[in-house]
């Protein structure tokens, strides 16, 4: 067996009660981000204008949203949850080291960013490792699977 079977394994035989309610909160909060980045296209298009590529910038923040409006629905349903995270992985990494970390912590003028970027990215980690939790559509399906 591979190591990803065997951390699969144990985050479904090993997950926490209160994981539906985090999914939940967690897959509303990237809803509400991405969102937040139709409203404001033009300031994430600044943010990521720092690559020096042709289009890369406009490219990077349409991918953005793309994952943000498409996983943060599919996290909340609880329907492919540990990829959708790994989708949204970079783009928390990039958040945290690229945007918010240069501000610094306890930046009060930016809302506390970096703060939550961390926990959310700390959010997607966690439910990379234990999965959707018993009341998702990602428990149905395993249940069904062993059935047959």
């Amino acid at each position: 067996m591979s190591v990803f079977t065997d951390v699969e394994r144990w985050g479904n035989n090993h997950r926490p009660g209160f994981l539906d309610i985090f999914r939940i909160a967690l897959g509303l909060f990237i809803t509400y981000k991405g969102m937040y980045f139709i409203a404001h296209m033009g300031e994430l298009e600044m943010t990521t204008s720092g690559i020096n590529l042709w289009f890369a910038g406009a490219a990077l923040a349409h991918y953005i949203i793309f994952a943000h409006l498409l996983g943060g629905p599919l996290i909340v349903l609880g329907l492919f949850t540990r990829i959708v995270s790994l989708i949204q992985l970079p783009i928390l990494v990039g958040a945290v080291i690229m945007v918010n970390y240069p501000k610094g912590f306890l930046s009060l003028g930016r809302y506390m960013e970096l703060e939550i970027s961390l926990i959310v990215l700390l959010g997607l980690i966690v439910l990379m490792i234990f999965g959707a939790g018993y009341y998702s559509i990602d428990a149905k399906r395993r249940k069904e699977i062993q059935v047959l």
